[in-house]
Order: C-alpha cells, then structure tokens, then sequence
C-alpha cells in the first residue's frame, strides 16, 4: 500500500469513532500527513447562499463565503477544482454522487500534480463522512442554519430525500422554498434497478397539518412502491390514506417513472399542474397535458382510480416539475412569474453551462428577488434529465 492509500485507509478506519466535532481536525490531520499545510471544510447553508466553515477548535471565527462571489462558490457551483496562480492553494468540491455537499479549501508550499490527486482522494473519502455523519448529528445540520425553523418544516426536511441524485444514464434535482417554514410541499426521486421514480407533493395550508398531509403522503408513496405497487396504487393508497387520517386537507401530485433504458416517462397527475417537456433548449408547448383529474385525499381515486398516462423520451430530454407556488408568486407590481418565465430561466441557465443542480439554485434565487420578499406560497421545482 502506498504512502497516500496507507493514510486514507487510517483515516476511513479512525473515522468510524471519532464525532462529528471531530471531523474536520481528522481531515486536517491526514491532509498535513499528504504533504499539506492545512485542509479545510465547508458547507452550503440551508438555502445555499454562504459556504460555512466546519467547527476547528484552531479557527473558530472563520467568515462564511458567499456561493456566488467566491472562488470557493465557484468550485461549489461547477463542481470543479479551483486553483490560484501561485499553485498553493485548490478549492475542491465534496459531492455524494451528484449531490454538492461543500468544499475543502486546502493549502500547500506546491500543489504538485500527485499531490493534488491524493486530495482529490481525499476529497471523495470527506464528502462519505459528512454524508454519513450528518445523519445523526445535530452538530452538523444546525452549521447549515441561520436561524429556528419551524416544526412543519422540520417535519418535512426529516422525511425529503438528498436534493439531487442520479447516474450517468439519469439525473434528478429538486429544490424548494421557503427552506426553514415550508408548509405543505414536498418531493421524493429515487433509484432503483432501472427505474427512476418521482414524487411531488402540495398539500393544501401552510400549517403543521399540511407537512403532517406531505409527510404522510410520502410514506405511503413509499410504503406502496416498496411493495410493488403501480403509479396508480400509490396515488389510490395516499388518496385512501389522508381521507381516512388527515380528511379535508386536499393533497395534488405528480407521481411518475422514468424507465431509465427506453426513456418512457409515465405518470400520473391529480389536480397539479402539469410537467414541462423541455427539448433542444425550447419547451414543447402542451406535450404533457392531459385531462385533469381530481387532487388526493377526497377519497374519489380509491373507487375511479387515476389515469396513467406515457409518452416516450428523446436522449437529452429534461422533464420540469413545479408547484403553483413557483408560477403564481407575484412580483411587487402584481406581475405573476408565470410558466413561461420559469421555463426560460432554467433554459438559460443550462445553456450557460450550468448543471440541473445549480439551475435550480439560480431558479430559486430569480424567483426570490422577483417577489422581493413578499413570498405568498411553497414553491419547489424537479429538474429530471435522461442522458443515456
């Protein structure tokens, strides 16, 4: 084993019972045993505005870095290394697959070509232990705060999956606001054998009784896909389910597969509004609308189950899927955001390089400033990609 493989084999099994206080003091310590004069950590706020650095009892007044003014925002935003001219110092992006998990800053006399791939190993092994770590630790959530957040909220980011996933055949991202009091939405993507499955979610109100609907919602959606169950048994399961526990909090969805080998995309919507097929850089207007059917939690799917509609994608295809809360928030004018505005923004965004991940973070951050804080509803938005 080699000098490099030898200290990220004593860091992975060191890590195992170290705490999660101590986490960024051991990757500092095997990064100086890899030839370097420091190794430092970062992590996105809730809202992924500021890069805010790790706990280290050498540093404990380390100013936080605005993503998008930043040198480490850069690295963050692309997920690729940064360098300075001198050589001496690499902002290297932490990801989890394709989730963006932060930053290690790390410092050098010089960055050597070896030097700069034993840390990109380095790198790799700290995104898993944060991942890991960050699953039961308070230490690490509270760091990505900057103020309370609310028990309904709570309540739902405990049940929402990573924001982003995928592989190099399909990806999915999400994001959604208002991060620390967000009331009734909710997403859900997951991978399986060859399968992409999605979810997403408004309950009715902006209360705990909404995020108690969402999060009910997506365990039943889970409980029934786990089981087997079709498009169509889990939206007569979470109808069922919420008439029966959380009567009289009305619940829209979209619930949809995306078969990961053939591109069919299959779906089915109750009273939401419908996805976006966005194709070479333009929407193809009306392709996924079909007759509306009624919204969850009446108890009507369970006798008239919903429709299940398919329709076959193109490589490099992207799907858009949003809550009302995304079209109808308002600028100070009245002017409403709109579909159109919503798809543009995101085409252009990924015309200009940027990943679904940050195409959704720069959505969101246009969508604020044009309500110029007069936030009127939940709004969360899925960017789904098949890129075989």
């Amino acid at each position: 084993m080699t000098g490099g493989e030898g200290i990220l084999s004593d860091l992975l099994a060191r890590s195992h019972r170290v705490s999660p206080r101590d986490l960024p003091m051991l990757i500092d310590e095997a990064g100086r045993r890899l030839g370097l004069s420091s190794a430092r950590l970062y992590v996105p706020d809730l809202q992924q505005v500021h890069l805010i650095a790790l706990p280290y009892p050498a540093r404990q007044d380390t100013p936080a870095l605005e993503i998008d003014d930043s040198v480490a925002g850069l690295a963050y935003r692309t997920q690729r290394i940064q360098r300075t001219r001198d050589g001496c110092t690499a902002w290297l992006p932490l990801i989890d697959g394709i989730e963006r998990l932060g930053v290690m800053v790390i410092t050098a006399p010089e960055l050597d070509p070896y030097l700069l791939e034993s840390c990109t190993a380095l790198a790799g092994l700290t995104a898993l232990l944060v991942a890991s770590k960050a699953t039961y630790s308070d230490l690490l959530v509270a760091r990505e705060r900057s103020r309370a957040m609310t028990i309904q909220a709570e309540l739902l980011w405990s049940y929402l999956p990573p924001r982003a996933i995928g592989t190099d055949q399909v990806t999915s991202s999400a994001a959604l606001e208002p991060a620390y009091d967000i009331g009734g939405d909710a997403f859900d993507h997951n991978l399986t054998e060859n399968v992409l499955h999605l979810a997403l979610l408004d309950a009715m109100g902006h209360d705990l009784a909404s995020g108690g609907s969402s999060a009910a919602a997506l365990a039943a959606c889970r409980a029934t896909r786990r089981d087997g169950g079709t498009l169509t048994d889990i939206a007569t399961t979470i109808d069922r389910t919420l008439d029966l526990w959380i009567p009289g909090r009305l619940l829209t969805a979209v619930i949809a597969n995306v078969d990961i080998s053939s591109g069919w995309f299959t779906w089915v919507n109750c009273g939401h509004p419908p996805p976006l097929l966005l194709r070479d850089d333009a929407v193809l207007l009306h392709a996924l609308e079909r007759t509306p059917q009624p919204p969850l939690a009446l108890g009507f799917h369970s006798d008239t189950p919903p429709t299940q509609h398919r329709v076959r994608l193109q490589p490099g295809d992207r799907i858009l899927l949003y809550t009302d809360g995304v079209t109808e928030a308002r600028a100070p004018n009245g002017d409403l955001f709109g579909e159109e505005r919503l798809a543009d923004t995101v085409i252009r965004s990924m015309a200009a390089g940027h990943n679904a991940a940050e195409a959704l973070r720069s959505l969101v951050d246009h969508l604020m400033h044009y309500q110029q804080g007069q936030r009127r509803d939940d709004a969360t938005v899925m960017l789904i990609e098949w890129h075989p």
